[in-house]
């Protein structure tokens, strides 16, 4: 009796995983300058000198984390070998929807002897956790390169960035030497530090911008040698998932989403080679993807108006008045239990930085004397992926 699975014997991959966003490459492909200016910032390690700060900017999927670990991995190697240089100790700690606490605690414990206990979670301050964390970085010594992807998340990053580089001039450590590494999708995050932090951090900084096509291309290029059997990819499939990126975001994590959705596509359709069809339909799937994930990351009550939007669409009631939204938000609110924010100024508030995310289109009506001016909204985006989205994440938290 066959199964589910009986007819599946064949496939266009050679090695799927090298097209998976956690694949982290050997080489690193069109980031010559960002590697060099890197190097050149990192050179004191290798002699034994305190390191500089650094400081990566650049929108997501242009290489910054993937440049950071693989240049972490190759001076761990050089620094083998330098009889200048101190142990070296690298530290990785993504700041998403961490508290200064949990960073630091974080830190402690990565640095903790394996059989002490770890820092507690509760009954002690952030005070305590630095202090703690000024001990192990003593007890070990070296060099230690903190890496703090998405820095721009953390709350409170003013105290971090003005603690950790000052660690050693105020006298908190005397036989470790501390560099940070941030990195940041916020081109404009260094203008919100305090200018005391500033002054204090005294960082390289470097920037990626973004990829053009015939660099889209080259990356996808080396992906897919090694990611399908001989002859299962066209190469006019690669310079259309490249120009498709390159024409969007210029970013190489939509550009290998593309060539892998593509190739999915390809076997679903139980064809043999990846074309620009199955590109054009990858790109369609790509981008509910990546929507779903932009919904996901708004607050509870953001998705709560999008949600409220995307039902006055569908009723074929939009654009809408922010006092119209704000009711059917109510009720959305209530359907699931939420407490909902009570004033128009809130959901105004809402409806303002969901426009400047691009989630809505904003209309200025002026009524003159008589009625003033005032905004209507509605969706830039099709409201079934809003429902659907919801829906899913209803059913997770059920």
């Amino acid at each position: 009796m066959s199964g589910p699975f009986s007819d599946i014997t064949d496939t266009i991959f050679a090695d799927k995983s090298v097209l998976n966003e956690s694949y982290q490459p050997e080489e690193i492909l069109e980031r010559d300058e960002e590697i060099d200016a890197f190097s050149h910032a990192l050179q004191d390690v290798l002699f034994g000198r305190e390191p500089e700060n650094i400081f990566l900017y650049g929108k997501a999927g242009l290489g910054k984390t993937a440049v950071t670990k693989y240049m972490m991995d190759e001076l761990k190697e050089e620094v083998e070998d330098r009889d200048e240089a101190d142990d070296l100790y690298i530290h990785d700690i993504n700041c998403n929807g961490k508290t200064l606490f949990m960073v630091v605690r974080r830190l402690v414990n990565n640095l903790l002897p394996e059989d002490a206990s770890p820092f507690p979670k509760r009954g002690l301050g952030t005070g305590d956790a630095f202090d703690e964390l000024y001990r192990q970085l003593d007890r070990l010594g070296g060099t230690h390169l903190i890496v703090f992807d998405e820095i721009d998340h953390l709350d409170d990053v003013n105290t971090l960035l003005y603690e950790l580089p000052r660690a050693r001039s105020n006298n908190y450590i005397e036989d470790a030497l501390v560099g940070i590494i941030g990195i940041s999708n916020n081109y404009t995050f260094r203008q919100s530090l305090s200018s005391k932090v500033k002054d204090t951090l005294m960082e390289t900084e470097i920037s990626f911008t973004s990829y053009d096509a015939g660099e889209l291309r080259t990356i996808l290029h080396h992906r897919a040698d090694r990611a399908f059997i001989d002859g299962a990819c066209d190469d006019s499939a690669i310079a259309k998932a490249a120009a498709l990126s390159a024409q969007d975001m210029g970013n190489a994590r939509q550009a290998i989403d593309l060539l892998r959705v593509g190739a999915e596509v390809t076997e679903k359709q139980g064809d043999d080679i990846v074309c620009d069809d199955h590109i054009e339909d990858a790109r369609t799937l790509v981008q509910r993807g990546r929507l779903r994930n932009r919904i996901r990351d708004q607050t509870e009550h953001a998705q709560y108006i999008l949600e409220t939007i995307a039902k006055l669409e569908k009723r074929k009631e939009v654009p809408a008045r922010s006092k119209t939204i704000q009711d059917g938000y109510e009720q959305v609110a209530d359907a699931y239990g939420a407490t909902p924010l009570t004033t128009l100024k809130s959901i105004q508030d809402h409806l303002s930085d969901l426009h400047m995310l691009g989630f809505l289109i904003r209309y200025e009506r002026n009524q003159g004397l008589s009625g003033g001016q005032y905004y209507e909204y509605e969706l830039d985006l099709d409201p079934t992926i809003v429902l659907e989205t919801r829906e899913e994440i209803s059913r997770m938290f059920s």
